[in-house]
C-alpha cells in the first residue's frame, strides 16, 4: 500500500484532541517499528536457511546398524553433492552411489538424502589430525537396551569407550539417554560443522588392544601352555639317545590331554558377590528356575568378572545362578537381554563359559535357579 494512502487513513481515523505533531509522531514510530520487525524477521530467514550449521538439527543422529551406519541430512538452499561432500568429509559421487541417485540430476530443495559413515569419516577411538575436527555422533537408548547391545549395533565399539565418552560410572543407561556413540571426522577448512568439533576423551586405544590381546592369550593357556614349553626340550639334545624316544612319546600324551582339559575356576562365587550383596540388601528378591545356556569369552578365566543375558533384569544387575545338580553358585552381571535367536528358545539366561566351569556345568545347557533384585 503507498505511504500516501496509509497516511490518508491514518489522518481520516485520527481521534480527536490529539495535536498534529504528537499524531506524525506516533505515526512514524509506528510505521518503522512495522517495517524494522519485518527486516529482522527475513534477516533470521536467510541465517536459518542458508547456513548449514545452523539449519542442521542441534546433534548428529546415528541411524543403521553395524555395517551400514548412517545420517540423515535434509538438502537446504544452494546445496549439492559437492557442499554436503565437504560438510561431512564423504566424496561427492559416493553419495549419489550410496543413496540410489543419478549424480548427474543433481538434489532437490528439501530431499532427504543417507551419509555413509565410514572408516574415512567415523572415529569410535582414533584421534583427528590438526585439520581435522571431530563432532560427536549420538544413539538415543531405547527401553531395554544395555551398552552390550548398544556395542555390538555400532561395530563393537568396546563398553569402556562408551563408558568414557559418556562419563558413565557402570553398564546401565536410563531410556531416552543421548549416548555419544562415536565421532564424525570433518576437515576444519572445508566443513561448516567443524565449528561444533570437541576433543575427544582420551581412551587408550593401543593400551585397552594390548590388554585385551593379553587377556585372550591368558584364556588359551590350556590349550596351548604344554607344547610351548615342551616344543624346546624336544629339539634340546640333553637327554642321552636312548632315552629320546621317551621323551617324545610323553609330551604327545601330555598334550592331548591339556588339550581337552579346561582350567580349573574357583573365585567363589566371583567378582561380583559383594555387589549383588549390596543391590538386593533389605530388598524383595525376585526368584526364577529354568535352563541356562552358556557362551564363549575370554573374561572371568582370570577375575572372576562373570556375565550373562536374561531379559527381566536390568542391564548391571546382578544375578545369583545356582546350578541345580552340584548346588554351587556364582554372580554374574546382567549385560543385555537374551538375544533374539532359534538357540536361545526356552532359556533363562544365557551365561560366560568361565561362570558355567566354577558351577561344574561345563558348556552344555544345565538346570537352575537363579535370584536378583529389580
Amino acid at each position: 500500500m503507498p505511504k500516501n494512502t496509509i497516511l490518508l487513513r491514518e489522518i481520516k481515523n485520527r481521534k480527536p484532541g490529539i495535536p498534529n505533531h504528537k499524531f506524525y509522531l506516533i505515526f512514524v514510530l509506528h510505521y518503522l517499528s512495522f517495517y524494522m520487525r519485518n527486516l529482522l524477521t527475513a534477516i533470521l530467514s536467510l541465517l536459518f536457511f542458508y547456513h548449514p550449521s545452523i539449519a542442521q538439527e542441534k546433534s548428529l543422529l546415528i541411524k543403521g546398524a553395524t555395517p551400514d551406519l548412517f545420517l540423515v541430512h535434509v538438502i537446504l538452499p544452494k546445496e549439492n553433492y559437492y557442499s554436503v561432500g565437504r560438510m561431512y568429509n564423504v566424496p561427492p559421487k559416493e553419495l549419489g552411489t550410496y543413496n540410489h541417485l543419478p549424480f548427474e540430476k543433481g538434489l532437490s530443495l528439501g530431499q532427504t538424502i543417507k551419509i555413509p559413515l565410514t572408516q574415512n569419516n567415523f572415529s569410535q577411538g582414533e584421534p583427528a589430525t590438526k585439520d581435522e575436527a571431530l563432532i560427536p555422533i549420538y544413539h538415543i537408548v531405547q527401553p531395554k537396551e544395555g551398552l552390550y547391545r548398544i556395542s555390538l549395533t555400532y561395530n563393537k565399539v568396546p563398553l569402556e569407550f562408551l563408558k568414557k565418552w559418556n562419563n558413565l560410572p557402570g553398564e546401565v543407561v536410563s531410556n531416552g539417554t543421548k549416548l555419544i556413540i562415536g565421532y564424525l571426522k570433518v576437515l576444519k577448512e572445508q566443513s561448516p560443522l567443524a565449528q561444533k568439533g570437541v576433543a575427544m576423551p582420551k581412551t587408550d586405544l593401543a593400551v585397552k588392544t594390548k590388554e585385551e590381546k593379553k587377556e585372550i592369550a591368558k584364556a588359551d593357556v590350556p590349550k596351548e601352555k604344554v607344547p610351548v614349553q615342551l616344543n624346546p626340550e624336544e629339539k634340546v639334545p640333553i637327554v642321552e639317545p636312548k632315552e629320546t624316544k621317551p621323551v617324545k612319546e610323553e609330551p604327545k600324551e601330555e598334550s592331548v590331554k591339556t588339550t581337552t582339559d579346561k582350567p580349573s575356576v574357583d573365585f567363589s562365587g566371583g567378582f561380583f558377590k559383594k555387589l549383588y550383596n549390596s543391590q538386593t540388601d533389605n530388598k524383595t528378591l525376585v526368584k526364577e528356575n529354568g535352563i541356562a545356556g552358556v557362551f564363549k569369552t575370554t573374561s572371568g578365566w582370570t577375575d572372576g568378572k562373570y556375565y550373562c543375558f536374561h531379559n527381566d533384569a536390568i542391564p548391571g544387575t546382578v544375578i545369583k545362578i545356582t546350578n541345580s545338580v552340584t548346588g554351587k553358585s556364582v554372580y554374574a552381571k546382567v549385560l543385555d537381554a537374551v538375544p533374539d535367536i532359534k538357540q536361545n528358545n526356552g532359556l533363562l539366561l544365557r551365561l560366560s563359559n568361565s561362570a558355567a566351569e566354577e558351577l561344574g556345568a561345563g558348556e552344555t545347557k544345565f538346570d537352575c535357579s537363579i535370584s536378583y533384585s529389580k
